[in-house]
């Protein structure tokens, strides 16, 4: 979502719509639109102030608010579900229809991650080789570069 005009412009575009300037001729002058210019004079009227109302929707209150608990223990009781699995139980026990996206944030929310299982053998056997050994020559020159470039004799 874009970030909302300064109240400096705002000022400035009310300030000029009431110096008896046609809207269109500020939405003009000042590069906005005449939409713009029509809101922010019905704003000044109706509040006295040009200050932009907060974006978004606060987050914490959406439906699945209510159930957060419940999720909660269904998770501790059965770690291997999965999102979808767990919105369908959602459908069956609250009966609430919610996508699986859904109750993926939710599970974010709460701190849990998607990852269910251990790193497995391929990762813990290259944790146990130690670090990378090292060459005793020297790496292969750039492109572009002969090898002895950079030797002095």
């Amino acid at each position: 979502m874009g970030k909302p005009h300064p109240v400096e412009l705002r000022q400035r575009v009310v300030d000029h719509v009431a110096e008896g300037n046609t809207h269109r001729s500020t939405a003009l002058r000042f590069r906005v639109s005449v939409k713009f210019v029509n809101d922010m004079v019905k704003l000044k009227k109706a509040t006295g102030g040009l200050v932009p109302k907060a974006q978004g929707n606060g987050g914490g209150h959406g439906k699945l608010s209510c159930i957060k608990n419940w999720v909660a223990r269904r998770i501790a009781e059965k770690r291997d579900l999965t999102a979808a699995g767990l919105a369908s139980e959602i459908a069956a026990t609250h009966g609430m229809t919610v996508h699986r996206g859904s109750v993926w944030r939710l599970l974010r929310e709460l701190g849990l991650t998607h990852k269910k299982r251990p790193a497995s053998r391929r990762a813990e056997a290259a944790r146990d080789r130690g670090p990378t050994p090292r060459l005793d020559h020297p790496a292969p020159a750039l492109h572009g570069q002969h090898a002895d470039a950079d030797r002095l004799y």
